[in-house]
């Protein structure tokens, strides 16, 4: 078996070390090359904890793509930075798994349209973990019965964005159906929080918290929340570790790891 070639950026972050921990284990599936602005030149095992692993970590993007030759790109970076790197990932020929939030709607779609003319397949997930793929599934499916709902999202301090990529793609899906909410009156500027069609999104940010979401229904004499908590980072990597197995011989663009799953 010839494992997948796979370079990782923002290997020195949280999610990095914990996919590059997870990659470790995976016979079928080979870190060639990371890339970070921290750490530089330091072995991505030794940052991760697990020991040397023959791979350091570098700055140059574009050197890493050209000298290791990856299938695979792995993005987990921050906003500023993947707009930064997607034009030296989409020269290339490896597939991308994206798990970077806080791109806009507008450049989702430009990036959908440059995959798609480049022939550069992808991935872009706002969240990889399997059981919050199941809540915003279960959501939408709960949209079509009830008569109103909220969002309300909990990360931690360090999270860029907010409302995170998670709650949008939620709001998005119970969108379709076109719930309708009374928006009220608010006593204090953004005490209702953001809104998106018509349901409104609440984001909290407190140490403790790593990435949790709950969706709030609201219908005759009744309520239904659909939460789902990931308390650890290993949480992701399943479904990571998925993507990267799919996207290493694909070269369509998908949005939303629930589209490569067969929900």
């Amino acid at each position: 078996m010839v494992p997948i070639r796979v370079l990782l950026t923002g290997a020195a972050g949280k999610m990095g070390q914990e996919l590059v921990r997870t990659i470790a284990k995976e016979k079928d599936i080979l870190l060639v090359a990371t890339c970070d602005l921290q750490e530089e030149g330091r072995d991505v095992g030794e940052v991760a904890g697990i020991g040397k692993q023959g791979v350091k970590i570098q700055k140059d993007v574009r050197a890493a793509i050209e000298t290791q030759s990856p299938q695979v790109i792995c993005d987990f970076t921050q906003a500023d930075a993947l707009r930064k790197n997607l034009p030296l990932y989409l020269t290339g020929n490896a597939s991308l798994v994206i798990g970077t939030t806080g791109l806009s709607q507008t450049e989702i779609n430009n990036l959908q349209n440059e995959c798609r003319k480049k022939k550069v397949g992808c991935l872009l997930a706002p969240n990889f973990a399997l059981g919050a793929v199941l809540m915003m599934h279960f959501s939408q499916i709960a949209a079509r019965f009830m008569d109103g709902v909220e969002i309300i999202e909990f990360h931690h301090p360090q999270k860029k964005d907010a409302p995170s990529g998670t709650a949008i793609k939620t709001a998005e899906g119970i969108n379709k159906d076109e719930i309708q909410k009374e928006a009220g009156r608010e006593v204090l500027t953004g005490a209702r929080g953001a809104q998106l069609g018509s349901v409104h999104i609440h984001s909290v940010r407190l140490p403790g918290y790593v990435a949790h979401q709950e969706v709030i229904f609201g219908g005759q004499g009744q309520t239904l929340t659909i939460r789902h908590d990931s308390i650890d980072r290993s949480s992701f990597m399943p479904g990571i570790i998925t993507a990267i197995r799919k996207m290493a011989n694909d070269r369509n663009f998908y949005y939303g790891l629930e589209s490569i799953l067969d929900l």
